[in-house]
């Protein structure tokens, strides 16, 4: 499945999805982002990703690389 085009909606919190294929698909953030272990850096980093960028958001949740993504958040060191 090609992604082509995504969108966060903030009125349900969730990422609504246009493929190729013209199917629409919607991803809840709130059942995406449960049970990940998250800390307050990774939370603020999860929202910004979610809002400013919806389609690499979704390719985490797809491609289930979302909790190794919040990890490497969490290991930035900050200068």
């Amino acid at each position: 499945m090609k992604l082509i085009y995504a969108t966060y909606n903030q009125y349900c919190n969730c990422i609504d999805i246009t493929t190729f294929d013209n199917m629409l698909l919607r991803i809840d953030c709130n059942k995406a982002e449960d049970g990940l272990k998250i800390t307050p850096n990774s939370q603020c980093a999860l929202n910004v990703l979610t809002i400013d960028n919806p389609l690499e958001y979704a390719r985490l949740v797809l491609d289930s690389e979302m909790q190794a993504w919040v990890d490497a958040e969490d290991n930035l060191e900050v200068w």
